[in-house]
């Protein structure tokens, strides 16, 4: 913006205030500061540059130096006194002005993710911070051994690095409750594959979990609660996977969704285990990476430590016990989905 375009009235005072200066040698009084402060925070609010205002002041001065007995030390010493005041007032709007853009962004993320706003209206809020509701949206979550919030180091790399690739291409950063989080167009896959890869990163190796696309305004919350839901899922099962998608592991929340029913299926199937020397855990676990290697009993041994005739004799002790062998497939898949089903609601450790 060009010096001749800002108004007269950011400028109003500051001749005379030269002029006086000059005359007298004094400096600025605390209401003229006052005043240079105020016009300061009124042309942050009409949007005019700080660079532009700091010139036009300059210029100004140069127009209107005082003729005559001029004291050019006490003229400059009025004019650096006017442009702090004029800035202060200015930086002082800018961050009333960002605490307030905070503020609502905060707002409407806490609306978005918890669905609590009306849709519609959620809807145009969203544009304001580059999101178009009406279309698929999915949304990918992170988290570390810390809780982060927006301006720690971690969230700020990932936003350097999503920005330096895609631009602002309709994504939506965050932090919520201490995690990273995500909002992108659901047919854009790679953004937010791209985010996981960051976000591992940056949290020292922490998990991601990425929801599926969902359409419209409400879209964005299920896809967040299935996000959440997904990094529980992966804490309760202790899977090793850096990233994990909602997509595959539907047959989870299949699973546990009649909750009373998997507790009796696993009180029925596992509870026998119960009467083993050293208890049902060291079983269920046997279980657990003698289905995770695939059934392969050298595999299982090796990630429990054991010899293999040591785990085949718990396999053996598993099937007296229960009266369903592991190595049968139509036992196996009674045992195997009971196991996931203790490991889903911490059987043996919680009783049922």
């Amino acid at each position: 913006m060009a010096d001749h375009d800002i108004p007269a009235p950011y400028l109003h005072g500051y001749a005379d205030l030269l002029a006086d200066a000059s005359a007298t040698g004094r400096r600025l009084t605390r209401d003229e500061i006052a005043a240079r402060r105020a016009l300061g925070e009124q042309a942050a609010e009409a949007g005019y540059g700080l660079r532009a205002l700091v010139a036009a002041h300059l210029a100004d001065a140069r127009v209107n130096w005082p003729a005559g007995g001029v004291a050019p030390d006490s003229v400059m010493a009025a004019v650096e006194q006017a442009l702090d005041a004029f800035a202060e007032g200015y930086e002082r709007a800018q961050r009333q002005a960002m605490r307030q853009e905070e503020a609502a962004r905060r707002e409407f993320i806490d609306d978005l993710l918890y669905g609590r706003s009306d849709l519609g209206q959620l809807a145009e809020r969203a544009e304001r911070f580059g999101l178009r509701l009406s279309h698929e949206h999915a949304v990918a979550v992170a988290e570390g051994e810390a809780a982060y919030d927006e301006g720690d180091a971690a969230p700020r790399s990932v936003e350097q690095a999503m920005i330096g690739r895609f631009g602002d291409r309709d994504i939506l950063l965050t932090t919520k409750d201490g995690r990273l989080v995500c909002v992108a167009p659901g047919d854009q896959a790679e953004i937010l594959g791209f985010f996981a890869k960051q976000a591992y990163a940056a949290t020292d190796g922490g998990h991601v979990a990425i929801g599926r696309p969902q359409p419209g305004p409400g879209g964005v919350v299920q896809s967040y609660e299935e996000a959440l839901s997904t990094l529980e899922l992966a804490e309760r099962l202790e899977f090793d996977d850096p990233v994990l998608h909602a997509a595959d592991l539907l047959v989870y929340p299949v699973l546990t969704r009649d909750r009373q029913a998997m507790a009796d299926l696993v009180r029925s199937t596992l509870g026998p285990l119960r009467e083993a020397r050293g208890g049902a855990q060291p079983l269920v676990d046997t279980l657990v990476a003698y289905f995770d290697s695939g059934c392969v009993a050298a595999e299982a041994a090796r990630r429990l430590a054991l010899s293999v005739r040591a785990l085949t004799y718990r396999l053996e002790r598993i099937h007296k016990l229960t009266g369903a062998d592991p190595s049968d497939p139509v036992s196996r898949y009674t045992l195997q989905t009971a196991v996931i089903g203790a490991r889903l609601l911490d059987w043996p450790n919680r009783p049922l």
